[in-house]
């Protein structure tokens, strides 16, 4: 029997409180599941994600000498969120706490932004409409 591999994608917040208006009042991710006080799985109907708070200046892993920091960090791996406007998704993003670091509005196939989220995750907002 062959093993189907299952992904999800897995954030670090320092508040989890904070992270879950973020995600949920952008993006619309449902809590699904708490299976301890500092985690929480979010479904986001095409997406799960495992959202972890962390305290800031804690060692990332065992080894790495590197800890957690919550100030805009660039890393070549980051999430694209498909959206119907991208002007509604951008008044949204403020409003929550995230900034818009450079917007696309004719530029390529589709409209689209670079964005972080408070935390200082960067992601992409693309989008079918202005």
């Amino acid at each position: 029997m062959e093993h189907q591999i299952r992904d999800n994608v897995s954030i670090d917040v320092p508040s989890l409180e904070a992270g879950l208006h973020f995600y949920g009042a952008d993006f619309g991710f449902k809590e699904l599941a708490r299976p301890f006080p500092t985690m929480a799985v979010l479904d986001g109907g095409n997406l799960t994600i495992c959202m972890h708070g962390k305290v800031e200046g804690t060692e990332s892993s065992e080894g790495s000498g590197e800890k957690r920091h919550y100030t805009r960090h660039w890393t070549p791996v980051h999430l694209d969120f498909h959206v119907p406007s991208l002007s509604d998704f951008v008044e949204k993003i403020r409003a929550n706490g995230g900034s818009i670091e450079r917007e696309f509005k004719s530029e390529g196939p589709k409209p689209a932004a670079f964005c972080a989220d408070p935390f200082g995750n960067g992601f992409c907002v693309i989008a079918e409409s202005l």
